[in-house]
């Protein structure tokens, strides 16, 4: 399909138009205790169109790929914005739309298609043996997800943006049982801009085995204690915190009322920019679509847009939110690159993309030098935030107890609490590049209709102080 020609016939019926076209696949593969257990995989193609008339957007979407169903949709997407356009209490502009030409890709070395349905999962065979490190070890399971998305954005501004993704997710779990205690340990659901190539053979053997003990050790270990301690949290807790306490609350289409509904709002609102205290001054947090290999890098975003590396927090002061240039204009907030869409069939909305903790000059065994009573705690098991995201607790698989500056022992059940604002201004060491890892998350959800999207967070280990912690299954 020539959508160049069809973007030059539509705009003259309107005063702006676009064409998205989206093409996606991914394949599931799951092995337990030793034996295949799921095997998946799912195609979608369809385009978008989106208008401007008289000051208003809208769109409509086809998966029908011919030039009859593309003009309908275009019609349709016409009298939506006519309709919108008696009851406007915004005028839009084309200018909140890129004008740009570009391209990415993801560098892959193993792409979908080079890897056999047997070579995949053989691997994850051997994985969910290798996790069964004692007779304890009642269940094992393996599983990788491998996505594919071919994006194609073109506008009456001159706009003409390919973007490819090829993303990855994987986790390890074990489950080990003795006198009536159970505990569960898992690789806590690795993701990457990759190909198949992040199931590497060593890795996968090294992390099934460390995982099985750990979920054996667990059973013995004593119960995480109940006070207030200091806190260190490895990456792969430490980014979900990010998450959920300072990537959503940021989200523009929430401070301004758009996600209540749904998926609750923010406890942040437009005059906080340029003057809350988010957190400690070693708090520097990034808006980062330039990480290679990160899960939501990207050149463009879905409006076409440039993306850029942005502080939105920098030592600890709020600076910016994420949003897109129509939230921004609203708001009178200051964004980023950040509208993004899950498919063809929905439309761009604000989204946090890669949030990133900047690395300090701590190393790892600095931090624990530095705590005199505290706990360290890995990779995250329960969560729950309210509507505004501010007061939040945290349950971890796997803790270790730190007395006067040196690891003692470890803790099962460890959880935390807090409240957003005063859990960052506690932050008193970010660790340096030797405890930076990228983690991210597959599966956040936003949005009515939902959408479900990949986000990146690329993060050091940091300590906290005085941190509200318990033990106990939660």
């Amino acid at each position: 399909m020539d959508f160049n020609k069809l973007i030059q016939e539509f705009k003259t019926e309107c005063d702006f138009v676009s064409i998205r076209s989206v093409s996606q696949r991914s394949r599931f593969l799951m092995a337990r205790n030793g034996s295949p257990d799921r095997s998946s995989m799912y195609s979608t193609q369809g385009v978008m169109i989106e208008v401007l008339v008289d000051g208003q957007f809208a769109y409509a979407a086809t998966d029908q790929l011919h030039r009859e169903s593309l003009k309908q949709c275009f019609l349709r997407a016409k009298g939506l914005a006519q309709q919108a356009a008696a009851l406007k209490m915004f005028l839009f502009e084309s200018s909140m739309r890129g004008n740009e030409t570009g391209r990415f890709k993801t560098s892959v070395k193993q792409s979908l298609d080079s890897q056999s349905i047997a070579e995949i999962q053989s691997r994850l065979i051997k994985a969910s043996v290798d996790l069964k490190t004692s007779d304890k070890i009642i269940n094992t399971q393996a599983y990788g997800i491998y996505g594919q998305t071919n994006s194609l954005l073109i506008n009456s501004n001159g706009l003409e943006i390919e973007q490819d993704y090829d993303q990855m997710t994987f986790d390890l779990m074990s489950t080990a049982s003795d006198a009536g205690e159970s505990q569960t340990r898992s690789l806590g659901m690795m993701n990457a801009q990759a190909g198949w190539e992040k199931l590497d053979h060593d890795f996968l053997t090294r992390e099934s085995q460390r995982i099985g003990n750990e979920a054996v050790e667990l059973l013995t270990a004593e119960e995480c204690p109940t006070g207030k301690y200091d806190l260190i949290l490895a990456p792969d807790q430490l980014y979900l915190q990010v998450h959920e306490s300072i990537g959503h609350p940021l989200e523009i289409d929430r401070i301004i009322g758009d996600e209540r509904n749904y998926a609750g709002w923010s406890f942040v609102s437009p005059e906080d920019f340029g003057t809350l205290q988010y957190g400690s001054e070693l708090l520097n947090v990034t808006f980062d679509p330039s990480v290679e290999g990160e899960l939501a890098t990207y050149a463009f975003d879905d409006l076409g847009i440039k993306a850029t590396k942005e502080y939105v927090i920098k030592d600890g002061k709020l600076l910016r939110g994420l949003g897109s240039l129509e939230s921004q204009k609203r708001s009178s907030i200051p964004g980023v690159a950040s509208s993004r869409a899950t498919s063809w069939n929905r439309s761009p909305i604000d989204r946090m993309a890669n949030i990133n903790i900047e690395p300090g000059t701590s190393s790892m065994d600095e931090m624990i030098a530095a705590t005199e009573k505290g706990v360290l705690m890995q990779t995250n098991r329960s969560w729950s935030i309210d509507d505004y995201r501010n007061k939040f607790q945290f349950g971890c698989e796997y803790g270790k107890l730190i007395e006067n500056g040196k690891i003692t022992k470890t803790v099962k059940n460890p959880n935390y609490r807090g409240i957003s604002t005063p859990f960052w201004k506690a932050l008193k060491m970010v660790g340096d590049e030797s405890t930076f890892e990228i983690w991210g998350s597959f599966y956040c959800g936003k949005g009515e209709p939902n959408q479900i999207i990949r986000v990146g967070h690329a993060i050091p280990t940091c300590l906290f102080q005085n941190v509200e912690i318990f033990g106990g299954h939660q």
